[in-house]
């Protein structure tokens, strides 16, 4: 079953701009509802992205709100195509709209769940394990890295938050033995990991690396969000873009192969003993 109206990731996405349009304006929602003409109620599920926002209605809520014309376009633009299912997201993964897409889901994810075999989660990185990663990427200027760095970092307030998602890092052993940034680098990274996990929202487990079945963590990694009052999305990080899915058949897939994972994963308490050992071995190291 394909999914074309709302609740699509675009349409969440382009709702979350126009909610944070008026919510920096400081304009509540009956009173935009009684500029634009219209039922408030129909403009909150706009804002949720239960709704399709069309180009032609961000504009006239844009404009009621006195959003300035050049940031109108921008939002306008994202408008386009949000009735579709599945949204792929071209350009630098990290920034822009791929970023603020991240932010979105997880502040109003209920689970998150990363499958990850070659880096750490963004989640859980250290700022020194970011830099390293984003300095070796591809596209972004090197001005914005620290910049980059800092909005990294502060995505991982979410799992503090009352009422905020609870995670689970699924991740295969190669990628805790592969320093990134240098052996002291990644040894601070992964007792990062290890005191994160003690968090009562984190889940860490580690996938064998020497596991003589083939499982889909081969295949590369996802972002599984799932949410109260809404279907899941998955997210695919790509070396030049990014690819959100909502197409219930393929979420389904992704779903599925978690369930997969969790069962061929160690234990938390297996997982915590392993990451403890590896970061020792690095530290004897440096």
């Amino acid at each position: 079953m394909t999914r074309t109206t709302g609740g699509s990731p675009k349409a969440r996405i382009v709702g979350a701009e126009l909610r944070k349009a008026r919510e920096a304006y400081g304009i509540g929602v009956r009173e935009l509802a009684r500029r634009l003409g219209m039922d408030h109620s129909k403009l909150s599920r706009c804002e949720s992205g239960r709704t399709v926002a069309t180009p032609e209605f961000a504009a006239s809520v844009l404009a009621a709100v006195g959003v300035p014309e050049a940031e109108r376009e921008r939002v306008i633009e994202l408008a386009r195509g949000a009735e579709r299912a599945n949204w792929m997201s071209p350009g630098v993964p990290g920034v822009h709209h791929e970023l603020t897409t991240l932010i979105e889901f997880e502040k109003t994810a209920r689970q998150i769940t990363e499958v990850s075999p070659f880096v750490i989660s963004g989640l859980l990185q250290t700022a020194d394990y970011a830099r390293a990663l984003m300095s070796a990427g591809v596209g972004a200027p090197p001005s914005d890295l620290e910049t980059r760095v800092t909005l990294r970092i502060g995505r991982r307030d979410v799992l503090t938050r009352k009422k905020g998602p609870r995670f689970t890092f699924l991740v295969l052993e190669t990628a805790l033995r592969t320093a990134i940034g240098g052996l002291e680098v990644m040894a601070d990274q992964l007792r990062r990991i290890l005191s994160m996990s003690e968090w009562p929202s984190v889940t860490v487990q580690v996938i064998p690396a020497d596991l003589d079945v083939w499982h889909p963590a081969l295949l590369g990694s996802y972002i599984l969000f799932e949410f109260p009052k809404a279907d899941p999305i998955v997210h695919l990080e790509q070396y030049a873009s990014a690819v959100f899915l909502y197409e219930q058949e393929q979420t389904d897939a992704y779903r599925s192969a978690t369930d997969t994972l969790r069962e061929l994963a160690m234990s938390p308490a297996e997982s915590g003993e392993l990451i403890a050992k590896v970061a020792e071995e690095m530290e004897s190291r440096t």
